[in-house]
């Protein structure tokens, strides 16, 4: 801290859920958000989706949100963990239901290779239920590993999934 100012950060984050009452859950996963991460400053409407990966299990609601904090991306995904357990996530097998999911996306422009972090998420460029909703809010913004546009990576996703506003 230089100067009594706190570096801002940039973080995209992608909430789902396909539990209980999805909609709700996403309300409540912002609200925690806001009040431990940092400031609200846009996010996307609402995506219906078929469950990825583990199809047998109801359809997810996805959204991206955009969000500025003074927290290191480490301190992030710390308070994410928290806010999952909190709204109660329990983690049982990889891609299974769950009340609410948050993954970091982008921090920022970094390139971050951790045991228990990766930003950019390796996945972007597979999902279209990431990019969907990420096109929306920021389709010229450059992935800082791929070097495609959000728009660019949309167009030749692999993954035909159909991802409706919800």
């Amino acid at each position: 801290m230089t100067n009594g100012f706190t570096k801002m950060n940039t973080t995209y984050l992608l909430l789902g859920s396909n539990m209980g009452n999805p909609q709700q859950q996403l309300l409540q996963a912002i609200s925690s958000i806001e009040h431990l991460i940092g400031k609200l400053i846009r996010q996307s409407n609402l995506y219906q989706t078929a469950a990825w990966g583990k199809t047998d299990q109801p359809d997810f609601l996805n959204q991206v949100i955009i969000v500025e904090t003074n927290l290191t991306a480490s301190e992030t995904m710390q308070t994410i963990l928290g806010i999952e357990e909190k709204l109660g996530r329990v983690r049982t097998v990889k891609n299974a239901s769950r009340t609410i999911d948050i993954d970091i996306l982008f921090f920022n422009t970094d390139i971050i290779h951790q045991k228990d972090l990766l930003v950019p998420h390796p996945e972007i460029a597979n999902r279209r239920f990431v990019l969907v909703p990420l096109n929306e809010l920021s389709p010229h913004m450059k992935h800082p590993v791929l070097h495609k546009t959000i728009h660019e990576l949309l167009e030749i996703c692999p993954d035909k999934l159909d991802v409706k506003k919800f």
